[in-house]
């Protein structure tokens, strides 16, 4: 098994439960996030335009009505986008409502490679520090070895109280487990 497909597998773990959906862009056509959404349902999918913060506002309210999404973001540098969303608000959201309101979200960020070919540096910069600096209710964790993406996800999967990001790294995806 690749690292690749350990992710597949996590995915289809996710998928298990009727109330999850993955939002993201190249869900449904495209990639399929590189390969790692097949056997998803595309039921299962909201395929985005590419707009970040209306993808991480969409998770916090569907997370709030009771969904759980999986909110995607296929290039690490573009969650800046989505900061705002993701920092304030969806991290933010308990507290801002005396714990009326806590959202479960899980967003997998995928930290770019120069292969196949070089995308340039815009696609290539991982922002999880800033992420982990200034979130309080999102874990954020980096799946550095295959043994680490069974962990973080099913450690997200049973999480309740707060939020989950996971940054997997697209120059992984072709090492054996």
């Amino acid at each position: 098994m690749k690292y690749k497909d350990a992710l597949n597998k996590q995915m289809i773990e996710l998928a298990n439960d009727p109330k999850r959906v993955f939002i993201g862009y190249n869900l449904k056509n495209g990639s399929r996030c590189y390969g790692t959404m097949a056997g998803i349902s595309v039921g299962q999918i909201i395929e985005m335009p590419v707009a970040e913060a209306l993808m991480a506002g969409m998770a916090t309210g569907l997370a709030l009505s009771g969904m759980k999404p999986v909110l995607i973001f296929e290039r690490h540098d573009f969650m800046l986008l989505a900061s705002d969303q993701i920092i304030n608000h969806m991290d933010k959201i308990f507290e801002l409502s005396h714990g009326r309101y806590n959202p479960c979200v899980i967003i997998r960020a995928i930290v770019g490679d120069k292969k196949p070919f070089d995308p340039g540096i815009q696609h290539l910069q991982d922002f999880t520090e800033l992420f982990n600096q200034n979130t309080q209710n999102t874990c954020v964790t980096r799946c550095q070895k295959c043994s680490d993406i069974d962990k973080y996800y099913e450690k997200a999967i049973l999480e309740k109280n707060g939020n989950s990001m996971i940054v997997d790294y697209r120059g992984l995806y072709d090492l054996e487990c």
